[in-house]
């Protein structure tokens, strides 16, 4: 095995899926058993005033895009997931996480800038 430029990025990913599937697996256990909102449809790192309404979807999509990362990890570790398998899940899962969030928290914050219920 020759190191070059795709190594390198394969690794960098593996050990990046370790503090993504942590933090939304934290975020998670945070909105579920703790009820913290203040990490709910974040935009500009702010929460919206209903954020308890919000919860419920933050919850799935952080908890989903947690578990199935920590079953990638699982499956590399264990030789079970090939590198093309596990890559295009990872790869997806993280995109569909960022866009989710982005989408709920611009969605949950429609109604303190028209002024109106969504």
């Amino acid at each position: 095995m020759v190191f070059d430029v795709s190594v390198a990025l394969t690794w960098i990913l593996f050990l990046a899926l370790f503090p993504m599937s942590f933090f939304w697996l934290r975020r998670a256990w945070r909105i579920a058993v703790k009820r913290d909102f203040s990490e709910v449809a974040l935009k500009a790192g702010e929460p919206p005033a209903d954020a308890e309404r919000w919860a419920p979807y933050e919850l799935v999509i952080n908890a989903l895009a947690g578990i199935i990362l920590v079953f990638v990890i699982g499956g590399i570790v264990t030789a079970t997931l090939n590198y093309e398998t596990w890559s295009a899940i990872a790869g997806s899962t993280i995109w569909c996480k960022l866009m989710a969030s982005f989408a709920l928290g611009r969605h949950a914050h429609l109604k303190s800038r028209s002024g109106k219920t969504v």
